[in-house]
């Protein structure tokens, strides 16, 4: 009989987040084991292979963040829906150097046809939650549903990412005084 899992899927994964965050794509299964507590031989059971672990990991992220928006979006206001949404995806991303290590891992990601066609299911997950929320959200002065939320989404990925090569200031800030811009010029103020 197998020994019954002491450790969940979802430990390893976030012992693999916060790797990657200190180390970017150089890291090691031997340290997302180490920081999950198990042996590499348990992580490499559970996945198979570095690269498993990230399908495995950007799976997870993807159905995450689009429970994390949907949440966040159930306020009585479309608009601060919407913007609360959008907020959550750079929540907890707070460190210059631990976005730099993620955005290094994302290009590297981007070179596995694998992890891009994941990827690409992320983004449009996120890309179909923000054009729902937009649907609902009373912005007379922005382009069409589908034009603004490209131009949300676009405009949170770029944030990020500018932010993890010249961090100026906190992202969450920074978004913020973006993303307000642009609702607050499409609400006609």
């Amino acid at each position: 009989m197998p020994r019954p899992r002491t450790i969940t899927d979802e430990r390893l994964l976030a012992a693999t987040a916060q790797v990657i965050g200190r180390r970017g794509p150089g890291f090691t299964l031997a340290e997302v084991a180490a920081e999950a507590g198990v042996s590499v031989g348990t992580v490499a059971q559970r996945f198979g292979s570095k690269n498993g672990l990230l399908q495995a990991l950007t799976r997870q992220t993807s159905a995450e963040q689009v429970a994390r928006m949907r949440a966040a979006a159930d306020v009585p206001d479309p608009v601060e829906g919407l913007r609360a949404a959008l907020l959550t995806w750079l929540a907890g991303m707070t460190d210059p150097d631990e976005a730099h290590n993620h955005l290094a891992q994302l290009g590297v990601d981007l070179i596995d046809p694998e992890l891009r066609a994941l990827l690409a299911d992320l983004y449009e997950a996120t890309g179909r939650t923000v054009l729902e929320l937009t649907r609902r959200a009373d912005l007379p002065r922005a382009p069409s549903p589908e034009r603004a939320a490209r131009v949300l989404t676009a405009l949170l990925y770029g944030v990020s990412m500018d932010w993890s090569v010249r961090p100026r200031g906190a992202l969450a800030d920074r978004l913020v005084e973006d993303l307000d811009a642009v609702l607050d010029s499409w609400k006609g103020r």
